[in-house]
């Protein structure tokens, strides 16, 4: 009786064991099984970090090209705004030296370059075949102002002058009515030019240089009658010579 109750305790025990035993394998398994997923979710997690860090530094590239881009072209035109004013300033001090001086008995005349100016473009515009006078800019702006009856067109437009004592020297800058010698217009305006300014200040005119800036077309070009002035046409160009009669035109 005393054996066999021995016994039993330890086939109970064995079962026991195998359960034991059993539990313990699924959390093994488990443990297993979530050893990849958290590598894989720590290898995304780097991944993005890496990728994070090479778009930060991108952008950190790109700022800093953009702000040296924006550096170069604040000092690129602080210079081109320091070379204008300094050409403004040497421009304003050239204008105040640039008078003409006469001596007389008792003091001096003073005559600005703006009187000689004005002087030598009226006498420019009364030269046959002058249209106008100035460059394209020159007569743009004379153009707005009129249209705006801000004042009518300057006589010194197109004439610049240097003076230096009693001496003058003159650029004119015209426009060229279609049809005219050029040379017989440029050399009447110099003549003309000359002896105004001579004559009515009394300055010795060492040069005037004339220059064509452009030539004016009336707008009323020919029209109809093709077939006759088909007929009639000639491939001779006759030009209008200032000073000389009709008979001696050239072509």
């Amino acid at each position: 009786m005393t054996d066999t109750s021995a016994e039993v305790p330890a086939q109970t025990a064995e079962p026991a064991a195998e359960a034991a035993v059993a539990t313990e394998a699924p959390a093994t398994t488990t443990a297993a099984s979530g050893a990849p997923a958290a590598e894989a979710e720590q290898s995304t997690v780097d991944a993005f970090r890496d990728r994070a860090a090479e778009v930060a530094s991108d952008v950190a590239d790109k700022a800093g090209e953009a702000l040296k881009e924006a550096g170069d072209a604040v000092q690129e035109a602080a210079g081109r705004a320091a070379e204008a004013a300094k050409e403004a300033a040497s421009n304003v001090v050239t204008r105040l030296r640039n008078n003409a001086t006469l001596p007389a008995d008792r003091g001096q005349t003073r005559i600005a370059d703006e009187v000689v100016q004005k002087i030598a473009g009226i006498a420019a515009r009364e030269v046959p075949g002058v249209f106008d006078l100035g460059g394209d800019v020159a007569r743009l702006f004379s153009a707005v102002r009129e249209r705006l009856h801000l004042g009518e067109e300057s006589a010194a437009q197109g004439v610049s002058v240097k003076l230096e004592g009693k001496t003058a020297e003159i650029v004119v800058t015209i426009v060229l009515e279609f049809g005219f010698q050029v040379y017989s217009v440029t050399d009447k305006v110099r003549e003309k030019v000359i002896s105004s300014v001579e004559n009515l200040l009394g300055l010795d005119v060492t040069s005037v240089d004339v220059a064509v800036d452009d030539v004016h077309i009336p707008d009323d070009a020919p029209v109809g009658n093709d077939a006759e002035r088909a007929a009639s046409y000639t491939p001779e160009t006759r030009a209008i010579v200032v000073g000389q009669p009709s008979e001696h035109v050239g072509s």
